[in-house]
C-alpha cells in the first residue's frame, strides 16, 4: 500500500478541478506518457517505467466533487486501485491524500516495489502536482459530476445538480485507507 499526503497552496475547488483533468497527468506524473479520457468513468493510460511500456484502462468507481475520487484498473495485466481525497484546510490551502495498492508485475517491478521506488514515485508525483497547480494559478478545467459505486460499470454517472460547475456538500473527508480502496 502506498500512502502519501501533501498540502497545496490553492483553494479546494481549484485543486480538485485540476485533478479531474486526467489528460494533464503526463505534465506532472513521472512515467505517464498519455492518459485518454474515454468517457466520464474510464481512461486509457500509456506508461513507460524503467523501459517497460504498459497500456491499461482505469474505471472511476466513486467520485464526489471536492472530496474524493476512487478508481481501479479494468482488464489488462496491470492491477491497481486507489483513492485520492481532498480536504479544505482554509480558503487558500488544500490537503491532498493519495492511497494506492499496486500489484507489481514481473521481476523488475517487484524489485522496485521492495525497495520503495513506487512510494518515491507517488511522493514525487504529488510534489510535481503541487508545483503544477500552484504555478498555474488556476485549474485547466474541471469535471464536477458524481459517480457512485455501481455507476461506473453501468456507464451512467449522475451529472444532475452536482454536475459541471456544481458544488458538493459535507465536511472534510477522512484520511483514505485500505477500506476506502475499490475492489480490483
Amino acid at each position: 500500500m502506498v500512502h502519501d499526503t501533501i498540502k497545496v497552496d490553492a483553494p479546494l475547488r481549484e485543486v480538485y478541478d485540476q485533478w479531474t483533468q486526467f489528460e494533464e497527468f503526463p505534465r506532472f506524473m513521472d512515467g505517464v506518457e498519455s492518459v485518454e479520457q474515454l468517457d466520464d468513468t474510464h481512461c486509457h493510460w500509456r506508461t513507460k517505467i524503467a523501459g517497460v511500456t504498459r497500456e491499461f484502462d482505469t474505471e472511476i468507481v466513486d467520485q464526489l466533487p471536492d472530496e474524493r475520487i476512487s478508481w481501479r484498473t479494468v482488464g489488462g495485466d496491470t492491477k491497481q486501485k486507489g483513492v485520492v481525497t481532498f480536504q479544505r484546510l482554509d480558503d487558500m490551502h488544500t490537503r491532498v491524500t493519495l492511497a494506492m495498492e499496486v500489484e507489481p508485475e514481473g521481476l523488475a517491478e517487484k524489485a522496485a516495489s521492495a525497495v520503495g521506488m513506487i512510494d518515491s514515485r507517488v511522493e514525487g508525483d504529488l510534489h510535481r502536482f503541487k508545483e503544477y497547480i500552484e504555478g498555474r494559478g488556476e485549474a485547466t478545467g474541471g469535471w464536477r459530476g458524481r459517480v457512485r459505486p455501481g455507476d461506473a460499470t453501468s456507464g451512467s454517472a449522475d451529472t444532475g445538480p452536482m454536475g459541471r460547475g456544481g458544488t458538493s456538500p459535507g465536511g472534510p473527508p477522512a484520511e483514505p485507507g485500505p477500506k476506502d480502496l475499490p475492489p480490483m
